[in-house]
């Protein structure tokens, strides 16, 4: 009977843990992701500086997307494989953090935008 309890508030916390997991997911789908887009979506930026961020983000955006996924995977593999520690982790995530940007930037510069100018070339033809 001791085993039964056991097992059953095993399973119990497991569930509950679950729960908790699909509405903290459901909750950023529907109301917190659509709040940010919108936020970003209505914003006006008016300085130079701004500009410029927003521009650079902007363009990285599909890149990063792109680069950050394998860079996240190997990350918490190497994590969970030896268990560390946040402190112990914060270097190597920050090397993610920042070689994901540099990765992403670099294959905007190098791969996408002159591919999109070929394209460009290749098949729009100019109206005179």
């Amino acid at each position: 009977e001791r085993k039964i309890r056991g097992i059953m508030l095993r399973q119990t916390e497991a569930t509950s843990a679950k729960m908790a997991q699909s509405i903290y997911d459901s909750v950023c789908t529907i109301v917190i992701f659509p709040l940010l887009v919108y936020l970003g979506a209505s914003g006006k930026t008016t300085d130079k500086k701004s500009v410029k961020i927003c521009k650079f983000l902007g363009d990285i955006s599909y890149p990063l997307y792109i680069v950050h996924y394998p860079f996240m995977y190997l990350f918490y593999a190497w994590v969970w494989s030896k268990t560390f520690t946040f402190s112990q982790a914060w270097p190597m995530a920050l090397l993610v953090f920042f070689g994901s940007i540099i990765l992403a930037y670099l294959c905007l510069k190098l791969y996408d935008e002159p591919i999109r100018k070929w394209l460009s070339k290749k098949f729009l033809v100019k109206k005179n």
